[in-house]
């Protein structure tokens, strides 16, 4: 089977592997450079916790498969299951918590309480005013800079043609399959894989398939690099969307944080996000309440990225609902970044044998216009 996959992020090129594997001949078109968009935007969280829980049993998926990474793609993503901290400052958060551990417990996600006394002997210098968290210990981080790269190079060597810088002009559609016009060529395909980010939805929309769905950029930054002593990722349980921060120190020691910063509308023509250091110091006050010695280390750099956020915060998965042959991943809503393997392997699952093992029913593409 001949597959074309738009869009060249996590998503597209993990399917592209995973369409490899099973003796697909694939062509990834990506208008930027592979791993551009919201991958390399994104904080690099490898987390369950938090979820809508429909999600979890493409998370735990995917988390199996980040743990085989390095083996599967030959060269270190940087997957480092150290842990998932939560951390809870009042007693509303710690309701919701403990809500939503009892409810994910049948998902197969099992949370650990931890008390004052607890985060302090195992996280010194974490959140000294918090009065519990959640520990999910499987849970980790991986390079959002490596990811990308790594599973095209290892789909172009499953054979897979990886094609950068293309601008799509036309998509056509016939019987006999799909014809993609680009900037770099015409390329057809018996199927197309939409996995085209923020974009995606205008590629939906082309089939008939409308999906109310926002591009937006969040706000990250790095620090100076620091004696290594933060192990797990650290975010909180909040209702309050001003204290939503989160950070992990990474091997060289470097803190990266995001959070606390309302995410910008970005303009998909050209599609470039900023970060506005103007809401730095805000969201530096979020984060110094996780970790308050980052209010003495300097901030070297920040950045960000084109996500795109769908109505109802889940992402846009499976088959078509006007066209044979088509398929979607996209609008992963800003937390697709430990999905990513597992998108790639259910996408590669589906259109290669026309059924998938994970339960994909409520991320279908006609949901929102089943509610209309």
């Amino acid at each position: 089977m001949d597959v074309i996959v738009l869009g060249g992020g996590l998503m597209g090129t993990a399917s592209a592997y995973f369409l490899g594997r099973r003796g697909a001949r694939v062509t990834l078109i990506e208008r930027n450079r592979i791993g551009t968009g919201a991958t390399i935007a994104s904080f690099g969280n490898i987390r369950r916790t938090g979820r809508h829980l429909a999600q979890l049993p493409l998370a735990h998926r995917s988390l199996r498969l980040w743990g085989e990474a390095e083996k599967m793609l030959g060269r270190d993503v940087e997957f480092r299951a150290t842990g998932h901290i939560r951390l809870i400052f009042d007693e509303g958060s710690l309701a919701d918590m403990r809500t939503y551990a009892e409810a994910a417990r049948p998902w197969g996600l099992e949370l650990e309480e931890l008390g004052p006394r607890e985060i302090r002997v195992r996280f010194p210098g974490l959140g000294p005013e918090a009065i519990a968290a959640s520990f999910s210990p499987h849970d980790g981080s991986g390079n959002p800079r490596l990811i990308a790269p790594a599973f095209a190079e290892a789909a172009r060597k499953l054979g897979a043609e990886i094609i950068e810088d293309a601008e799509v002009e036309t998509i056509g559609h016939a019987g006999s399959g799909f014809v993609i016009a680009t900037s770099k060529g015409a390329f057809g395909a018996e199927c197309l894989l939409n996995a085209a980010g923020a974009w995606g939805a205008r590629i939906a929309a082309g089939f008939g398939e409308e999906v109310p769905l926002d591009a937006r950029g969040p706000q990250m930054g790095v620090t100076e690099p620091l004696p290594h002593r933060i192990l797990p990722v650290v975010g909180i349980w909040t209702r309050d969307k001003d204290y939503g921060a989160y950070l992990r120190q990474v091997e060289r020691g470097n803190i990266v944080f995001g959070g606390a910063a309302e995410r910008v509308s970005v303009n998909l023509d050209p599609g470039h996000a900023t970060a506005d250091s103007i809401r730095l110091p805000v969201q530096l006050r979020a984060v110094a309440r996780l970790l308050p010695a980052i209010a003495r280390v300097a901030v070297i750099r920040t950045w960000s990225g084109c996500e795109g956020y769908v109505r109802d915060m889940l992402p846009v998965m499976g088959s078509s609902a006007t066209t044979p042959g088509l398929f979607h991943a996209f609008g992963f809503c800003g937390h697709g970044f430990q999905l990513g393997p597992g998108v790639g392997d259910v996408m590669a699952e589906l259109i290669m044998t026309d059924r998938c093992e994970t339960p994909l029913e409520d991320f279908r593409i006609d949901r929102f216009s089943r509610a209309a």
